[in-house]
């Protein structure tokens, strides 16, 4: 049973990392409707989005080879700093620092009570609605070569509030992207990228204290881990594909109003003691 469960939410995480409604929300939500009925665990769920972030790596390979050499090169002064390229390579650097730190600093509470199926809740809705109001007002002019660091340091602080179960990675760095005038595809885009070097130091980290020091804590084994690992890198790379052609077009208007029923959902379920928190 905890092969088929584990399997379950590989799927789960490689359906959700990608789209602006927290794939650490659901792997939560899920894991209390499963015969287990336990959370997954903060090991499980970082380990597993090494799998979603490879799909990254394969699917934007090109993208990043460019960036790689021109940030390398502008070091050695071979290719100007004010190349787009290598100032990308700095801005993924630099907006990976906020959730470096906080994550560091705030673990233990990331690890714990930030984990309650209230937060969980509360977050999906509020930050839903952020994400409306950002879908709304803002102006989508700009694109990736308009990236400041400024704004490379805004999209890191707001990286960073995906610490909490429930507000997304991508969606949290999307909803800022388009509150400073992104375009929805260019949002999006550098979401993937950014997330990079945050998402493998905590799945690499998490993978070496199960490794050589705690061992797993949750319901899930290292090789039911494993396995769910390797489903969410399959699907996370087929979900990339699709949500960059979806937003090219329509509005986040449906996710949106997914994460305020799916919040509504939880509160309900929670009060009536259908699933504890």
């Amino acid at each position: 049973m905890n092969w088929f469960e584990a399997a379950l939410l590989g799927l789960v995480q490689g359906l959700t990392e990608f789209l602006p409604i927290s794939s650490s929300a659901h792997l939560r939500i899920v894991g209390s409707f499963l015969p287990n009925a336990a959370d997954p665990g903060a090991a499980f769920t970082a380990i597993t989005q090494l799998g979603t972030e490879t799909a990254v790596i394969v699917y934007f390979w090109r993208d990043i080879v460019r960036i790689i050499k021109a940030w390398s090169g502008s070091m050695t002064r071979r290719v100007p700093s004010n190349d787009p390229d290598a100032r990308m390579g700095w801005l993924v650097i630099l907006g990976s620092l906020p959730i470096i730190v906080l994550g560091l600093i705030f673990q233990d509470q990331i690890e714990s009570v930030l984990r309650s199926l209230w937060i969980v809740a509360t977050t999906l809705i509020v930050f839903g609605l952020i994400l409306a109001v950002a879908d709304t007002v803002g102006r989508q002019e700009r694109e990736l070569t308009n990236l400041t660091y400024k704004h490379g340091i805004l999209y890191g602080l707001a990286q960073a509030m995906a610490l909490i179960p429930g507000v997304s990675r991508s969606g949290g760095t999307i909803t800022a992207g388009l509150l400073m005038g992104y375009t929805r595809e260019a949002a999006a885009r550098y979401s993937f990228l950014l997330a990079i070097p945050a998402v493998f130091g905590s799945g690499l980290y998490q993978l070496y204290k199960v490794v050589s020091k705690d061992g797993i804590t949750g319901p899930y084994g290292l090789p039911e881990t494993a396995m769910a690992t390797v489903i969410a890198f399959v699907v996370g790379y087929v979900i990339i594909g699709w949500f960059l052609k979806f937003v090219s077009t329509r509005s986040y208007r449906l996710f949106v109003w997914y994460r305020i029923f799916l919040g509504m959902a939880l509160y309900l379920l929670l009060g009536f003691n259908v699933i504890s928190a």
